[in-house]
């Protein structure tokens, strides 16, 4: 029987590549293949999921295939190393450590070992399958034989409709209080470069409409760079203009998306950027910094801009508003786009390409 088994540091619920992991691994056993998740780490909500990693040999095969979603550092790296069993690499991106320099030192050390990790690994690997071409560069810099493009698992609509539990007095206060509405979706972290979204606002409340307001949703995972655009707001008297989301569930999640009027991302480097990809799913339209992969994921269904200056954010965010000829064509634009990142679509390349190295034959 052909075995698929998946490695990964950390299998979360509600986490981008936690859903993917467990949606590729039904979909190979939809397709007959025998197919485990091993983990160095799972969350207590679904740890019944997965299998502590260094278990694997208790489970090896002689024809198994081995499968690592890389994102992190991890022991699970160099497990994956000592192994002989052919390993396939699904990359996520890794943020340069330069982006942590100033910030978080220990944070810098982690992402800087992970890129080691990578490297280490890359040579080894069969096959190299990332989620943007932008990525696959990157693998193929480091030695990857060999690479395919193939987008994360993206089920928006397995979340798009459930249950609004915001209450009306909150949605209320989301919505604000009648000027446009920005939101961006996306850890707190320097690379993401929400202090430009932040200015850009101050910006657009001055010359276009003073009730304009600006959401961040996501964690801060770096609490200095947090904390310091919490202050930076504070000093450009936007207390309450800027509102910060984290933990949603996803019908709150859902309800700021629809609360919004447009996508604003200023990122400096995005390895893929799923939020795009959920705001063409809620007819939000998209501006966005043309950096990294998001040229790519939006392929023409955003605003893209040259520079992240926050004059230039903030004047295409005030057009894209109140132009409803660009809104709708960028709407419709988004509509079409979709189509690649269909989940049944995704599911089925997966096994076509990790098939091919199994040996297995896809229906």
């Amino acid at each position: 029987m052909t075995a698929v088994h998946q490695f990964v540091p950390a299998l979360l619920p509600r986490d981008a590549t936690g859903d993917h992991t467990r949606a590729l691994r039904d979909a190979f056993v939809a397709a007959g293949w025998e197919s485990r998740i091993f983990a160095e780490a799972a969350h207590d909500e679904i740890c019944d999921e997965a299998i502590y990693y260094t278990d694997y040999p208790a489970y090896a095969g002689p024809d198994d295939v081995l499968l690592y979603q890389v994102g992190t550092a991890s022991p699970v790296s160099e497990f994956l190393r000592s192994r002989s069993e052919p390993l396939v690499l699904d990359y996520h991106n890794i943020t340069p450590a330069r982006f942590y320099d100033g910030w978080e030192d220990e944070t810098a050390a982690r992402v800087g070992r992970a890129r080691e990790q990578l490297a280490a690994l890359a040579p080894r690997a069969v096959l190299g399958i990332a989620d943007s071409a932008y990525n696959a560069a990157e693998l193929v810099e480091l030695g990857c034989r060999r690479t395919e493009v193939v987008p994360i698992v993206i089920d928006v609509d397995g979340w798009a409709d459930a249950p609004d539990t915001v209450t009306e007095s909150a949605m209320a206060q989301v919505r604000g209080e009648g000027g446009p509405v920005w939101l961006f979706v996306g850890r707190l972290s320097p690379n993401k470069a929400q202090h430009l979204l932040v200015e850009a606002l101050w910006l657009a409340r001055r010359w276009f409409h003073p009730a304009t307001r600006l959401h961040l949703v996501g964690p801060a995972v770096t609490e200095s760079y947090a904390g310091a655009l919490d202050a930076f707001a504070a000093e450009l008297g936007l207390t309450g203009a800027v509102t910060r989301g984290e933990h949603l569930s996803p019908g709150e999640l859902a309800a700021w998306y629809r609360a919004a009027d447009v996508f604003v991302c200023a990122s400096e480097h995005e390895g893929f950027c799923i939020p795009v990809v959920e705001a063409m799913r809620f007819d939000l339209p998209i501006v966005a910094r043309a950096e990294g992969a998001v040229p790519e994921t939006a392929a023409g269904a955003a605003v893209l801009l040259p520079t992240g200056r926050p004059a230039a954010i903030a004047a295409a965010a005030h057009r894209v508003v109140s132009d409803d000829r660009l809104r709708a064509t960028l709407v419709e634009a988004g509509r079409r786009r979709l189509a690649a990142f269909d989940p049944d679509r995704t599911r089925q390349r997966f096994l076509e390409v990790v098939g091919a190295v199994a040996g297995a034959r896809v229906a």
